[in-house]
């Protein structure tokens, strides 16, 4: 046996906890869902750690990009996610139960490589969700650190130091363990919410007493404004600027195994969970943004105003005192850096459920360590680009959001024109359009939002091209499975077993005779020798690792093994190697020269599972058996 060196301490400690198999994505008679689980509405307040958390800056950025028109834009924003978004993800939470979302919807709708492409895309946009998610909430608890009258002055005009502080803070607990806890999250939320609804009352409470205000709200409105038609046409076209306050729906999806029951349990658990905190977050949004617009100077929600990013904290100082305010800005503060921390462990996540299944990723990325440190870096990289500017970042968010609501919208709208739900079918294809063109005005109004997801989309195509291109002489077969007869021929082989490789044509009697009687010019082959042929098909070139289903045929008196896999010469090396330890001996195979380009034919095996099988299988089986004695042995003629 050899010796294995034993790994550096840091390989270790940063390798460590690597998971040996990839998470995949399971169908609807999947696992069950893991051993702690718990009440919808515990649930809802893990989600919630990202979703309400945008409390913090969604009206900011809504006075700030609709000015008088904010209540309305934001009341059109409400309208959007409980009668949009809302329906869409729960029909994603029946259509997919067991967490994986959208993403895995339209993977199974979409197989082969073009489904690939799909999922790496859709991948670029969620990791823009999450590292923006990260880079904006920690910008915002900076800007409701340094606007707190009690933070020393020196920390003025070093918001990026301090961000950088938080999201370093974050890597490090993620470094040295994180385990997200949902009795954590009940407190936080529940705290977040409670001090929001004091100040929200108290703000409401003091227009009520100022009735001036609100008329003069009203003159602006009429003065900008020529009637309601006019406000409701500028609303629309605002109003993608405030679509990062439907974020927290696809979290929502992803964490729903944590609910508490069996599988239809869990679905109407996590639907609940998903109604619960919509309208909670639209309550909060409209009195929030009615109030905030009344109350707060617009001059204040420009950059370097008391209110920017932070309209609420805002009203908490003026009109609460600042030991109350201090009180909602630590609590802010908290929720915005968890709501970092949610995004992380969705990032840590996603990353090894799809990548290292398509062998798109090496094989560090199913440990939490190095992505902690990548995407660490990468939340570095945009906090400096972006200066922490949290209205600068909200179109990226936007954008992330935006794309993930409207691939869960065409998921939801492909499975029910297969279930022939016609006016589900009506529904969920009008509320894709409207989210294409809220998409499509937020993209041409703010483009950096298309810029960092398409940094990410080329990022991740191009790695993982390389990384398949690199793996693809893995030995990529998990197991491998006999039927009856082809265990019968095995169990009752005797001596050294010589396998045959046939591409299979017309599969007729002469194609046959023709690969026999060519092997025994070639190499001599005693007809004496127990023989079988084997063929192997690839039904889908763009999976990576798969489990070989080995099935015995008998055709003019010839044995056959026949075979699917992602690649023959992988499937042929496993195939080997499995019956050299079945039998204990080193069993022969037996091919002819391929004609062509060895270019294109390295090609054709990346692409199509095929090339130029012979030498691609002996390197295969050198890299799986370094023991020349214990390796089957390959022969071309």
């Amino acid at each position: 046996m050899r010796s294995v060196k034993a790994p550096e301490p840091l390989r270790a400690w940063l390798l460590d906890g690597l998971q040996q198999e990839d998470l995949k994505a399971v169908g609807p008679h999947g696992p069950e869902a893991p051993h702690e689980q718990h009440q919808w509405w515990r649930v809802m307040c893990l989600t919630g750690v990202d979703y309400f958390s945008t409390l913090g800056y969604q009206p900011g950025i809504a006075a700030l990009a609709a000015g008088s028109l904010s209540p309305i834009a934001t009341l059109l924003l409400v309208l959007l996610t409980l009668f949009g978004a809302l329906p869409v993800y729960r029909r994603v939470a029946a259509e997919s139960p067991h967490g994986q979302g959208s993403i895995a919807m339209l993977e199974r709708l979409a197989p082969q490589w073009w489904g690939k492409l799909f999922v790496l895309v859709l991948l670029g946009f969620a990791a823009t969700d999450f590292v923006i998610t990260m880079t904006l909430s920690a910008a915002d608890a900076t800007a409701h650190i340094l606007e707190n009258p009690f933070v020393p002055h020196f920390l003025d005009g070093h918001q990026v130091a301090v961000t950088l502080g938080l999201l370093g803070l974050l890597g490090v607990i993620f470094l040295r363990g994180f385990r997200e806890a949902i009795g954590i999250a009940v407190v936080l939320v529940g705290v977040y919410l409670l001090l929001n609804a004091v100040v929200v009352a108290s703000a409401l409470i003091h227009v009520i007493g100022q009735p001036d205000l609100v008329i003069d709200w009203k003159q602006a409105l009429t003065a900008d404004h020529n009637g309601p038609l006019a406000m409701i046409a500028i609303s629309l076209l605002v109003m993608p600027k405030l679509a990062l306050g439907m974020s927290g729906f696809e979290t929502g999806v992803a964490v729903m195994p944590l609910v508490k029951g069996k599988l239809a349990g869990r679905i109407k658990g996590t639907q609940r969970m998903l109604t619960a905190a919509a309208v909670i977050m639209s309550v909060f949004l409209i009195a929030s943004s009615f109030a905030t617009s009344v109350l707060i100077p617009e001059r204040e929600f420009e950059a370097g105003g008391k209110a920017a990013g932070r309209a609420l904290a805002y009203l908490a100082h003026d009109y609460l005192g600042n030991g109350f305010g201090t009180l909602y800005d630590v609590s802010t503060i908290a929720i915005l850096w968890f709501a970092g921390a949610s995004a992380m462990a969705g990032l840590i996540n996603l990353v090894p459920r799809y990548l290292p299944r398509y062998g798109m990723a090496p094989d560090w990325t199913r440990a939490v360590r190095p992505l902690v440190l990548v995407f660490t870096a990468i939340a570095f990289a945009i906090t400096i680009i972006f200066k922490a500017d949290v209205n600068a970042q909200g179109g990226a968010y936007a954008t992330g959001v935006l794309v993930l609501i409207l691939s869960a919208s065409i998921a939801v709208a492909i499975a029910a024109a297969r279930a022939r739900q016609t006016a589900q079918l009506v529904a969920f294809s009008v509320i894709g359009v409207v989210l294409v063109y809220t998409l499509v005005a937020n993209v041409i109004e703010r483009p950096d939002g298309v810029k960092i997801a398409s940094f990410f989309i080329v990022a991740i195509i191009v790695t993982s091209l390389i990384s398949r291109a690199t793996r693809s002489t893995e030995l990529r077969v998990t197991e491998v499975h006999l039927d009856s007869l082809a265990e019968q021929w095995v169990a009752g082989a005797c001596g050294e077993i010589h396998l045959i490789a046939n591409e299979p044509n017309d599969r007729d009697q002469n194609e046959y005779t023709d690969k026999r009687r060519e092997q025994w010019l070639n190499h001599r082959l005693p007809s004496s020798e127990p023989i079988m042929f084997v063929e192997v098909t690839v039904p889908d070139a763009s999976e990576f690792e798969t489990e070989l289903r080995v099935v015995g045929e008998e055709r003019y008196g010839h044995r056959i093994l026949r075979i699917e896999s992602s690649t023959v010469p992988n499937a042929l090396a496993a195939l080997l190697l499995y019956l050299r330890d079945r039998t204990g001996g080193v069993p022969h195979i037996y091919f002819h020269w391929t004609e062509g380009n060895p270019v294109t034919a390295m090609l054709r095996y990346l692409l199509f599972g095929g090339g130029d099988v012979p030498p691609l299988t002996r390197e295969v089986l050198r890299q799986a058996e370094p023991d020349v004695e214990r390796r089957p042995h390959v022969h071309v003629g």
